[in-house]
C-alpha cells in the first residue's frame, strides 16, 4: 500500500480575495473543491491512505471530506499550531504514516494541477534505489521557480533557487512540487521548527552524499497560485486538457452545475463553469471564466478569464475581462474591468463607475 502526505496548510495569499473565506485547496475548480482532483488523482495511483497536513482555515477541510471514504480513501488531518514550512509540514505529520523506514511515501504540494504519472514516479524511485525522487517538468521561463540540474541517468546534481542572470538558467528543469520519500528521510527532518525541504533539506541530503533522483513528466502541470491560472486550471479541467477522475460532468465548453440556471440565448465557451444556484441572464457571454454557487450575472454581461464569487453580483452589461470579485461583491450594471482588478467580499461598485474606454 503506498500512502501520501498533502501539504494544503498554505494562506494562498496570491489568491485574495478568493482566499479569505476559504483555504486555497478548497476553492472550488471545475464545479468541485480543487483537493478533490488531486485526491481522486492519487487514488486512481493507488494510493489509500493520505494525511493532510493542514494550517490555514483548517477546520473546513474534516468536515468536507470526512474520513475519505467516499473517495475510496483513508484520510487523517494534522493541524499545524504555528507554519512549518514544507519540510516542517512533512516531519509534522509523519507519526500517521504506517510505512516501513525503507518504504515509499508520495508527498504533494496542494496547489500543483499535473497530470502526473504517479505510478512511474515511484517505479523510478525503487528501481533508482533513491532517498528522494522529485518529479521535475520542463518550463520556458525558469526564473521564478527552483533549477533541478540532472545527469545522463537522472539523479540531481544541485537545487538552484529562483535564478536571475543567464549564466545562472543552467537548465529548463524545474522542481514540479512532487516527491517520493523514503520514510527514513522523514524522520530525519528536524522536529518542532519551520523548515523548507527546497532551501534545506534537499540541499542537505545532496551535499550528505545522498542519492536525489528526478524523473522529467512533461505532461500538463500548472501552478494554481495566481487567480489568472487558477481559473485556467479550472477552465482546462473543464475542457479536458488537465486530466482529472473528479469533473462532475463530461469534458467539454462549459459544466453548468444542477441547479444553476442559465438563459437558452447565454453563451458559455472555453471552459466555463457555472456553480450550484448561480444564474446567468439573457444574451450574456462568458468565456473561460468560473462562476460560483449562487453568483448572480446579469443580462448582457460579458465575462471573460475571470472568478466570480460565491452570491456576487455582475450587473446588466458589465465588461470583466481577468478579473477576480470576492464573496458577495456586487458591480453594477455599465462599468468595464480588466486585468489585475480584484474586487474585495461584499464590497459595491456603483453603476457606470469604472471604464477603460470612453462611454460612447
Amino acid at each position: 500500500m503506498t500512502e501520501a502526505i498533502l501539504l494544503v496548510g498554505g494562506k494562498g495569499t496570491r489568491l485574495r480575495p478568493l482566499t479569505v473565506h476559504t483555504p486555497k485547496p478548497m476553492v472550488p475548480a471545475a464545479g468541485v473543491p480543487f483537493l478533490t482532483h488531486q485526491l481522486a488523482r492519487a487514488r486512481a495511483a493507488g494510493v489509500e491512505h493520505i494525511v493532510l497536513a493542514t494550517s490555514y482555515l483548517a477546520e473546513v477541510f474534516e468536515p468536507h471530506f470526512g474520513d475519505g471514504s467516499s473517495l475510496g480513501l483513508h484520510i487523517e488531518y494534522v493541524t499545524e499550531e504555528e507554519p512549518l514550512g514544507t519540510g516542517g509540514a512533512i516531519r509534522n505529520v509523519a507519526s500517521r504514516l504506517r510505512s516501513a523506514p525503507d518504504d515509499p511515501v508520495l508527498i504533494f504540494n496542494g496547489d500543483i494541477l499535473t497530470g502526473l504519472d504517479i505510478p512511474a514516479l515511484i517505479s523510478t524511485h525503487r528501481s533508482s534505489g533513491a532517498d528522494v525522487s522529485l518529479h521535475l517538468t520542463r518550463v520556458t521561463d525558469p526564473r521564478a521557480y527552483g533549477l533541478v540540474p540532472t545527469d545522463s541517468s537522472g539523479r540531481v546534481q544541485a537545487f538552484l533557487e529562483k535564478p536571475q542572470t543567464p549564466e545562472e538558467i543552467v537548465t529548463d528543469q524545474i522542481n514540479a512540487g512532487a516527491y517520493v520519500f523514503r520514510r527514513s528521510v522523514i524522520d530525519a527532518i528536524p522536529v518542532g521548527r519551520p523548515v523548507s525541504v527546497e532551501r534545506e533539506t534537499f540541499p542537505e541530503l545532496l551535499a550528505s552524499g545522498a542519492h536525489l533522483q528526478g524523473m522529467v513528466d512533461s505532461t500538463y502541470w500548472l501552478d494554481l497560485g495566481t487567480p489568472g491560472a487558477f481559473v485556467r486550471g479550472s477552465a482546462d479541467l473543464v475542457l479536458g486538457r488537465a486530466p482529472s477522475p473528479a469533473v462532475p460532468g463530461r469534458c467539454g465548453d462549459r459544466l453548468v452545475l444542477p441547479s444553476a440556471t442559465v438563459a437558452s440565448d447565454a453563451k458559455l465557451t472555453g471552459g466555463t463553469v457555472v456553480g450550484h444556484g448561480a444564474t446567468v441572464g439573457e444574451g450574456a457571454r462568458i468565456s473561460g471564466s468560473t462562476i460560483l454557487d449562487g453568483a448572480v450575472i446579469a443580462p448582457g454581461a460579458v465575462i471573460t478569464d475571470s472568478l466570480i464569487g460565491a452570491r456576487a453580483h455582475v450587473g446588466a452589461r458589465s465588461i470583466l475581462t481577468g478579473v477576480v470579485v470576492g464573496d458577495g461583491a456586487s458591480v453594477g450594471p455599465d462599468n468595464e474591468l480588466r486585468e489585475g482588478v480584484r474586487i474585495w467580499c461584499d464590497a459595491q461598485i456603483p453603476p457606470a463607475a469604472l471604464r477603460f474606454s470612453s462611454d460612447q
